[in-house]
């Protein structure tokens, strides 16, 4: 709620501090210390002079917006891999664990027919085979996404330039409500926050972010989808564009995309493919089906980013090398450590995973 204050901000300020609650009554200039400008520091001051977070908390309740934090389990699982995710979110809706299989779909405003038929056959299709549409609300592409995973009987994301109480565009309310009933609307934006120019290119990181993949359907040279196609390259999940009129300003963009690598979609088949959906489903069932136990909670505490090859994690832990071995292949069916060569593991960590041994 604290103007000027982000992920990165937050990040450092729990570093100084070591604790949010800390950090909200630290005086200005340990504030300062922290690294916060005057201006910051000004708004922060300000704000909490004047604000009952308890009374806060009470009015989302009523208006039924949730907030989760990234601590919380039922904090998007995709969400926490991103690079610096945000560290609340407001969710109008529910996030369910089956919401892990997610895909964006974006595109232009200023929809073609061709467009609109490419759109409702990428969402009704997600839809039939379980996976979460994840798209902006906006006019065009995003709407029609968004109302043909409903049609389709399956859930989707909405994801706003604004508060979770500030429906945008206003045309979309009564889409707006329906996503609340079949998923979410979720903003990192605090609620009362009005959609502005400058919010929507940066909530498109949690769109891709949410996502196993991204499709672009139309886009122009400008488009903010093509902002969405970035953030997921740079966050290392699937980019599928679909080619266009060579004349058309609604597909120079995706055709740009195609010819600086996307994936050019010419069968709705290829979004399963790209997102290897046998190797998801295998990795949420192992994790379902095996649950973490003391010796994997042991393996673990060891791993970090930097290789360590097995023979040291044998060493280290104190258990046979058969032991060592079945544990980490179990870990790597839950997606939670990776082989890099030579036997040398590395960790793929999850802020918010609960091992046995936590307190």
């Amino acid at each position: 709620m604290v103007k000027g204050i982000g992920a990165v901000r937050l990040q450092a300020l729990l570093d100084f501090f070591g604790d949010p609650e800390i950090a909200w009554n630290a005086p200005p200039d340990a504030l300062q210390n922290a690294g916060l400008s005057q201006k910051i520091i000004d708004n922060l001051v300000r704000l909490r002079s004047g604000l009952d977070l308890e009374a806060v908390m009470a009015r989302l309740a009523k208006a039924g917006i949730n907030v989760l934090t990234r601590q919380d389990d039922a904090y998007p699982r995709l969400l926490k891999q991103i690079d610096q995710p945000p560290p609340v979110i407001y969710v109008r809706g529910e996030i369910l664990p089956e919401d892990d299989f997610a895909v964006a779909v974006v595109g232009t405003r200023r929809i073609t027919v061709y467009g609109r038929q490419i759109a409702e056959e990428v969402g009704n299709y997600l839809a039939q085979n379980g996976i979460t549409v994840v798209s902006g609300l906006a006019r065009g592409v995003d709407a029609v996404a968004h109302d043909a995973a409903i049609r389709g009987g399956g859930r989707t994301f909405a994801v706003l330039g604004c508060g979770v109480d500030r429906i945008y565009p206003p045309e979309n309310r009564h889409l707006a409500e329906k996503i609340i009933e079949r998923g979410a609307l979720i903003s990192d934006y605090a609620p009362g926050t009005p959609p502005d120019a400058i919010n929507f290119p940066p909530r498109n990181r949690i769109i891709s972010g949410l996502s196993l993949a991204t499709v672009i359907i139309e886009a122009g040279e400008t488009s903010g989808a093509l902002i969405t196609a970035s953030f997921a390259a740079d966050q290392g999940r699937e980019v599928l564009a679909v080619p266009g009129n060579i004349h058309a300003p609604q597909s120079k963009g995706c055709n740009r995309l195609i010819q600086q690598g996307a994936r050019s979609l010419l069968r709705l088949e290829e979004i399963l493919e790209a997102i290897k959906i046998d190797q998801v489903q295998a990795r949420q069932e192992a994790r379902a089906a095996i649950p973490a136990d003391p010796v994997e909670a042991s393996i673990m505490q060891l791993m970090s980013a930097e290789p360590l090859h097995i023979d040291e994690i044998q060493a280290q832990s104190g258990l046979s090398i058969d032991r060592v071995s079945a544990t980490l292949t179990i870990l790597e069916l839950k997606g939670m450590v990776r082989q890099v060569g030579g036997m040398n593991y590395v960790a793929i960590r999850e802020t918010g995973v609960r091992y046995l041994t936590d307190d």
